[in-house]
């Protein structure tokens, strides 16, 4: 159990530092700990002291044999880490290994007639379905009968399935790896545009659709899409010969988009040709890639993060049973969309790794009403929840006291994407979690695969806005431009990186090599000709600080800081400030460019249900501001907008709001889930009227820029 230091971290808290230009001023103060409950502690998978030593630098690479020897593997690794090219690490070097094999055929003999999946509909009235692990062997291997013989595919091609939160995603996915096929997912939010363009930098041949699915109460005409991507993809060079449809209502076409004859095909049509066959799972060697997960990322292409099978299979697997706490028994909802990491991680590989059930829900979380997700949480007697900050948001904002109303428990509870704000933690914690469930607050990235920063929930303490203690195995550092490091409790923060390699990190970007070596390893490297991993660094692109108990805050991207007169502050700090004014429901913080000061920051906030927006508000958040943080942190301008410009996955698109604050050009805005308050809020800040649009520097034209 880590200690409380009290009197001496306090100290250290207060201890001047003199600040450098490249360094992040923190003003946050420490919070309480909350402990885990004894009954938690009693049955967590991980409550050996003993067990974490194994995991000192110590013991590094051979410690994650621990996480390894978790899967089945068809030939055993013969070395646990090659570094002979780094930062192109090979992981449980020599070991073959199937990941739908892990996921599915070894649970069958124990676990055939467990719930692997509940779907559970957007609309009310239709009941959920229930897939065994039995029923999921079934459906995966007639799929990966279907990619084989019908689609012609084979391990190591690519494809690219565009789809919604159904249980055929997983199925398809599962299905791909059965076989060695590299799949890339596409969030279901995106546009046509972005299918084609990622399937044609991963070269696929076939993409793989849903005709529709439920959104909001709508119904979304998805094929539609696949018609947009088909062209773009071809525009880029990359011709589709097959185009797969899985049908919301199997039988029941429920889209308008026509069927092109040859290329278009209904799976469940075709899937009438392969009832009833088995395909035995491709033994791939650890190394071989399993998919490709592409990010925005804030310049340039989209970038096609590529996860290799052995090591990301692994590292996933133990960080779900060691600070998840999922057991087989257990019910568990991440409220994630599978088209981004955590849904990778943590809806599919993870959890069916280790036989637990795992709920997909298809829609919002908040229709019909705020209620909905404690009502599935009560209705399959979910005990452990996983969502995001900004959801955890959201859900406050539509119906704080909604959790009340139910009569679930919740053991554990993660919360993943972003630094959640201290006040948002204790309403997650005491409303949501009913003082019952334990917090793990994980920091970790597309690229890293799995968490990297988490307390270990039977044996940490938690601390609202603290990430916590580096995960098992992972040595991370703080440095400045200059390579300083900054140490524990010294109230400065700067660039997160981490020392070592570990099991779940990506490969490469697919295709471009170079770039992923420039990208997250050229700015710390010690030695562009070094073998050893103590000279490769991971660079991670977040701003962070360190306490004196070992506690990471992490303050967001390092594009997200301000740089006011020669002071860095990390906006997510100021907008942490003002979801503390118990009238405002979500914060946003974007710089200006100012004359004198360079850059100042401007605030958006909404406001909860019922309050109306007055001067008396916006007072109330400068003055917070200021008592938090300082008068250095005052914002030009607070604006008062009746809800955020926000992505499909519910991220505020704060770059959007930075180029309104700077008479600047928005840019596409199609893919948001509510393009049309982006003229609203320009309105609001602007006036009817506006004169011509800047240019506007880089740092704000990309400011904040979310995937």
């Amino acid at each position: 159990m880590a200690k409380v230091r009290g009197k001496k971290e306090a100290k250290l808290s207060k201890s001047k530092h003199k600040l450098t230009e490249a360094q992040i001023a923190v003003h946050w103060k420490e919070e309480q700990y909350f402990r885990p409950s004894k009954k938690f502690i009693a049955q967590a998978n991980l409550k050996d002291p003993a067990f974490v030593k194994k995991f000192s630098e110590r013991y590094f690479p051979e410690c994650f044999d621990h996480y390894a020897n978790l899967l089945d593997w068809d030939q055993p690794w013969r070395k646990t880490l090659d570094t002979s090219n780094p930062p192109f690490w090979k992981w449980f070097v020599g070991g073959k290994v199937n990941a739908c094999y892990n996921c599915v055929d070894r649970h069958i003999a124990k676990h055939k007639n467990k719930a692997a999946l509940i779907f559970v509909p957007e609309p009310e009235n239709e009941p959920p379905l229930v897939i065994t692990y039995q029923e999921l062997y079934k459906r995966v291997n007639e799929v990966a009968a279907m990619l084989r013989d019908f689609a012609q595919l084979k391990s190591g091609d690519r494809v690219t399935i565009h789809m919604p939160m159904i249980p055929e995603l997983p199925i398809t996915m599962l299905a791909c790896a059965r076989l060695g096929i590299v799949h890339s997912v596409v969030f279901g939010g995106f546009s046509g545009e972005a299918c084609g363009l990622r399937a044609a930098d991963s070269g696929s041949r076939v993409l793989i659709y849903a005709d529709s699915y439920y959104r909001n109460g709508k119904k979304i005409d998805h094929k539609g899409d696949a018609d947009i991507a088909v062209a773009t993809a071809e525009k880029e060079g990359q011709n589709i010969d097959k185009v797969l449809i899985w049908r919301r209502y199997a039988g029941h076409n429920t889209s308008e988009a026509p069927m092109i004859m040859g290329r278009d095909f209904y799976v469940d049509e075709v899937l009438k040709d392969f009832a009833g066959q088995t395909i035995e799972p491709v033994s791939q060697d650890a190394d071989t890639p399993l998919f490709l997960m592409y990010t925005s990322g804030t310049t340039g292409k989209p970038k096609g993060c590529q996860h290799r099978t052995g090591g990301y299979l692994a590292y996933v697997t133990g960080t779900a049973r060691y600070y998840q706490d999922i057991h087989p028994e257990d019910v568990y909802w991440c409220m994630a969309d599978i088209g981004w990491i955590t849904g990778h991680s943590y809806i599919v590989y993870g959890p069916l790794a280790l036989a637990a059930t795992s709920v997909l829900y298809e829609g919002v979380p908040q229709f019909p009403d705020a209620g909905r997700p404690w009502r599935i949480a009560e209705r399959l007697d979910v005990n452990i929840f996983h969502t995001s900050p900004t959801a955890i948001r959201m859900l406050r904002k539509a119906g704080a006291d909604e959790p009340k109303k139910y009569n679930y428990h919740f053991k554990h509870m993660t919360t993943v994407g972003e630094p959640i704000e201290p006040e948002v933690w204790k309403w997650y914690h005491e409303v949501v979690g009913k003082r019952e469930a334990v917090i793990v607050d994980t920091w970790w990235q597309t690229e890293t695969g799995g968490f990297l920063i988490t307390t270990k929930p039977a044996l940490d303490l938690m601390k609202p806005g603290s990430a916590g203690p580096a995960a098992l195995g992972i040595y991370p550092a703080i440095w400045d431009e200059t390579r300083r490091e900054i140490k524990p409790g010294e109230d400065a923060a700067g660039n997160l990186c981490i020392r070592n390699p570990w099991p779940g990190i990506m490969q490469t970007i697919w295709g471009d090599p170079e770039r992923f070596v420039k990208q997250y390893y050229s700015k710390y490297r010690k030695n562009p000709k070094s073998k050893k991993w103590q000279d490769w660094p991971y660079f991670a692109g977040d701003g962070a600080m360190v306490s004196a108990d070992g506690y990471y805050r992490i303050l967001g991207r390092v594009d997200d800081v301000i740089n006011v007169a020669g002071h860095r502050l990390g906006t997510k700090e100021i907008e942490s400030a003002c979801l503390t004014c118990s009238k405002v429901a979500e914060a946003a913080v974007v710089p200006v460019v100012d004359e004198v000061k360079g850059r100042v920051p401007e605030v958006y906030i909404s406001l909860k249900p019922g309050i109306l927006p007055k001067k008396a508000v916006e007072d109330k958040v400068i003055a917070t501001i200021e008592t938090m943080i300082g008068k250095i942190a005052r914002p030009k301008m607070i604006h008062i907008v009746p809800d955020m410009p926000k992505t499909r996955s519910g991220k505020i698109m704060r770059r959007v709001l930075a180029a309104i604050s700077n008479t600047m050009d928005t840019g596409d805005i199609t893919t948001l889930a509510n393009p049309d308050i982006v003229e609203q809020i320009r309105v609001l800040v602007q006036g009817r009227h506006v004169g011509p649009l800047k240019e506007g520097p880089a740092d704000i034209k990309m400011f904040g820029e979310e995937t």
